[in-house]
C-alpha cells in the first residue's frame, strides 16, 4: 500500500453506497473522499493531495498551476474534457482514463429503447393506465403498430467498442448492420459516408466522441435523409444530436421515433427542446445508459489499477 495521499472529488456520482471500495484502500494509505467537491472548494481540497480521482469535476490550468504535490490525476470515466491535458503534461502531471468499463451495460441500454420503441411498450402501458383495454371490445389491443427487428438495418455511428458491441447483438436480432465513416475522417474500406448510410437504415445508433466534427453531426437535414418510420438512438453526448430539429422532426411524423440518453446540458436545468411533453414516440433517459452496478463497480476497480501501475513506474490508460 502506497503511502501517497489521495483525494476523490465526486463518489457521489459514481457510488449510490452499494460499490464496494477496498481496491481504493488498497492502493493508497490516505483517502480523503467527498460526494461532490463546488469549483470554489476543487483547489483546498487537492492542495496536498498526490493522487486525484475525479469523475465530472473540472481540473482546469488555474487550478492545475496552483498545486506543488499533485503527480496523478485519475478520471473515473473514459471522457476527459474535464481535465486541462495540455497544463498537465506541461506540468508533468499524470493523466488517466478508464476504458471499456461500461460496454455492457450500454448495449444493453441501447436495445432496451430500440425494443420499446419497436413494440411502443411506452404507448401500450399508457393505454393500460388509462383503461383503453379495459373497456375494449377484444381481446387484445392494437392501437399502436409493432414492428420486428429481424430483417432490418441498424447504422452505426462511431464503429468503436461499444458501436461493434451494439453490432454483434443487432447481428443476433437478424438486424444487417452498416458503420458510418468515422466523421471528419479520411475514407475508410467498408464504411459509408454518413450521407449515404442514412435513406438506408431503420435505426441509427450514435456512439461517436464529441468532437469540433462531430458536433451538431445530426441536424434536419440529416434527420429529413432517414426514412420516416426510422428510429435514432443517442447513448453518446447530447451536442451530437440538434435536439430542436429532433423535436420538430418527431412532431412532423418525418421519423419514427427516438430514444436519447443524453443532452446537451445536464443536468437540463433550463430545459431543453426535448422535454417538450407534446412530442410522440420519445423516450428520454436521464444519463443512465452507463450506471449499472456492475459498471460502476468496473470504474473503481480500473481507478485503482491505474494509481497501482503508475506506482510502480508503469503507464496504464495514459492520456497525458
Amino acid at each position: 500500500m502506497s503511502p501517497w495521499s489521495a483525494v476523490l472529488l465526486d463518489l457521489s456520482t459514481i457510488d449510490q453506497g452499494d460499490l464496494d471500495l477496498s481496491a481504493l484502500d488498497q492502493v493508497c494509505g490516505h483517502w480523503q473522499r467527498h460526494a461532490y467537491t463546488e469549483p470554489a472548494d476543487t483547489l483546498e481540497r487537492i492542495r496536498q493531495a498526490q493522487v486525484v480521482v475525479t469523475n465530472k469535476v473540472v481540473l482546469d490550468r488555474e487550478t492545475l498551476t496552483a498545486v506543488r504535490e499533485l503527480r496523478l490525476i485519475c478520471i473515473a470515466a473514459t471522457g476527459t474534457n474535464n481535465v486541462d491535458l495540455e497544463a498537465a503534461r506541461e506540468l508533468g502531471i499524470a493523466v488517466t482514463n478508464v476504458v471499456c468499463y461500461a460496454t455492457p451495460a450500454v448495449v444493453q441500454h441501447v436495445f432496451a429503447l430500440i425494443l420499446a420503441l419497436t413494440t411502443r411498450l411506452p404507448d401500450y402501458q399508457r393505454a393500460v393506465s388509462a383503461g383503453a383495454w379495459q373497456r375494449h371490445d377484444r381481446f387484445c389491443l392494437m392501437d399502436y403498430p409493432i414492428r420486428e427487428l429481424a430483417g432490418r438495418t441498424l447504422g452505426i455511428v462511431g464503429f468503436g467498442e461499444l458501436g461493434q458491441a451494439v453490432g454483434r447483438v443487432a447481428e443476433a436480432f437478424g438486424m444487417r448492420v452498416l458503420a458510418a465513416q468515422r466523421p471528419g475522417g479520411p475514407p475508410q474500406e467498408g464504411r459509408l459516408p454518413l450521407k449515404a448510410l442514412l435513406p438506408g437504415v431503420d435505426v441509427l445508433s450514435l456512439h461517436c466522441p464529441l468532437t469540433d466534427s462531430t458536433r451538431g453531426l445530426i441536424g434536419a437535414r440529416e434527420l429529413g435523409l432517414m426514412r420516416p418510420d426510422a428510429l435514432i438512438i443517442n447513448t453518446a453526448r447530447g451536442g451530437i444530436l440538434d435536439e430542436q430539429a429532433l423535436a420538430d422532426a418527431l412532431r412532423q411524423g418525418a421519423i419514427g421515433g427516438a430514444g436519447v440518453d443524453v443532452l446537451s446540458a445536464e443536468p437540463p436545468r433550463a430545459g431543453n427542446p426535448l422535454l417538450a411533453p407534446d412530442i410522440p414516440n420519445l423516450i428520454v433517459t436521464p444519463h443512465i445508459a452507463w450506471a449499472s452496478r456492475e459498471a460502476r463497480q468496473r470504474v473503481l476497480v480500473e481507478v485503482a489499477a491505474n494509481i497501482a501501475a503508475f506506482i510502480a513506474g508503469e503507464e496504464r490508460n495514459r492520456v497525458a
